[in-house]
């Protein structure tokens, strides 16, 4: 046998080893982790179907204690309101619940004494009496609740009548006081009539404060009493010049000099805004200070320069002028629900 020839057996020897071109090694293998594969998929498969049963299990545990939380809110409500019950009803309840345990004992001693072969009609019949107390008892249960939701119910339609009857004496007070499509009117006090602050600040003129605790004041308690009001809205107006003073102060004063912990010559506002709400917490702490408005809520605003007398938004009017530096005072009834 030639070399050559030898060469070619060996070689188709090789090639019937060969699976798809893989030898038998790289094939096993392959087998092998097509295995594993198959092996992993159902292991997460099984996976997911357990968490999916732990979530199943959680959400019926969580269910169990919802409905054993609702047992027991039932029990207290129920032991609420026994003990709510009045005393003579108690006493009617516990001497029906003797009589039931009584009628027990009764029935026992005749099933022993009488013996079931010779006293089953006797016996049908005490248990007949029995289901029929039973039942007269429910019944009484059931109008004691009807007789109590009864009486809440009137309670409840008490207090509603109370409340119109109420309400129709307020709106008689106010048909007798004043007409009630009549809105309070302004009071509008100018520098022009004579009401002055000093030239870019928020401190009264002596004159300005006299008159405020008098007259405007007697006025303004008038206006509230006739009109049934409780609200006095000050609103500080003032023209378009502008205020030379850079920063201002109020955010960080105003709610102390409103409540009288610091002085009104503290505030420096910087622009009309904060000059009209420093002047109207002026005007607003003298009218609470006086006794003729007390336990009335004073609110200070501020319209700045925006607003020209007669209620007219400005499209701009420059200079100095005394009729637009003004405080306003307006009354109002407070909101309430329902209206």
């Amino acid at each position: 046998m030639t070399p050559e020839h030898a060469s070619q057996i060996e070689t188709k020897g090789y090639n019937r080893g060969l699976i798809l071109g893989f030898t038998m090694a790289e094939s096993l293998l392959l087998v092998v982790f097509c295995l594993l594969l198959v092996t992993a998929a159902i292991i997460v498969k099984e996976r997911q179907r357990a968490e999916d049963a732990l979530k199943q299990l959680s959400a019926v545990t969580e269910n169990s204690r919802e409905k054993d939380r609702t047992i027991e809110e039932l029990k207290n409500e129920v032991a609420t309101l026994v003990s709510k019950l009045p005393e003579a009803a108690q006493s009617q309840y516990d001497e029906e619940w003797r009589e039931l345990v009584l009628q027990k004992d009764t029935y026992k001693r005749i099933k022993e004494v009488l013996g079931k072969k010779d006293a089953n009609d006797i016996l049908k019949r005490v248990e007949e009496l029995l289901t029929t107390e039973q039942e007269a008892a429910n019944l009484r249960n059931a109008n004691d609740i009807l007789n109590k939701q009864r009486r809440d119910l009137a309670t409840r339609l008490d207090d509603t009548l109370k409340k119109l009857t109420e309400r129709d004496a307020e709106l008689a007070k106010l048909g007798a006081s004043g007409k009630p499509h009549e809105w309070p009117p302004i009071i509008s006090l100018t520098e022009a009539n004579g009401y002055f602050f000093r030239s870019g600040s928020a401190e009264l003129s002596t004159s300005f404060t006299d008159q405020l605790n008098g007259s405007i004041s007697d006025q303004i308690a008038k206006n509230l009493e006739t009109y049934g009001a409780d609200i006095v809205e000050v609103i500080g107006h003032t023209d378009e010049q502008p205020i030379s003073r850079l920063n201002s102060n109020l955010d960080k004063n105003s709610i102390d000099v409103l409540s009288a912990k610091k002085s009104i010559t503290t505030l420096e506002p910087a622009d009309n805004a904060g000059l009209g709400l420093a002047r109207a917490i002026s005007v607003a702490n003298i009218l609470r200070a006086n006794t003729s408005l007390s336990g009335i809520t004073v609110l200070p605003l501020s319209a700045a320069q925006l607003i020209l007398p007669g209620d007219t938004l400005t499209e701009g009017q420059a200079g100095n002028v005394e009729t637009r530096r003004r405080i306003e005072i307006r009354i109002r009834r407070r909101e309430t629900a329902g209206q």
